[in-house]
């Protein structure tokens, strides 16, 4: 914003400056920030802020994300896993009791999720697979092979 159009050039020349002749404008009267929280703003906290002061649940000393580091993928998605030279190959077959084996782990995913629907079958090597999964994977012909 520019100077001219801020409030100090309206009030050049006025004494309290829009603050008042009795309570005078001070520095920081209710202390700077969150300062009284739990005293005299305490009223504030509880009302707009519930839950802000306090712990939650338990403590987890030396937490490493390595053991729970589990990229997941849908049932839908499986086969843009399949190169398409491998996809037109499969086409080409008569014999349509041939699949492929797809190991997701190769492609940085851990566990296959149930979201969606399998078009055709696919013999699924995973780490975890979701009972839901499981149960389209199979329905749809295909097979689920876990690995360690």
């Amino acid at each position: 914003m520019p100077t001219r159009l801020r409030k100090t050039r309206k009030h050049r020349g006025t004494t309290q400056v829009g603050y008042g002749r009795v309570g005078k404008h001070r520095k920081h009267p209710g202390g700077r920030g969150n300062a009284g929280g739990q005293h005299h703003h305490r009223i504030n906290f509880d009302k707009y802020h519930p839950g802000y002061f306090g712990k939650v649940g338990m403590r987890y000393f030396h937490k490493t994300q390595n053991q729970f580091f589990r990229p997941s993928i849908n049932v839908d998605k499986l086969w843009t896993l399949v190169p398409q030279s491998h996809v037109r190959k499969l086409n080409k077959l008569t014999d349509k009791t041939q699949t492929l084996v797809l190991d997701v782990t190769k492609h940085g995913y851990f566990k296959v999720l149930g979201n969606g629907r399998i078009p055709r079958p696919l013999i699924v090597k995973a780490r975890l697979v979701t009972r839901r999964a499981e149960e389209k994977i199979v329905a749809a012909g295909g097979q689920v092979i876990l690995t360690a």
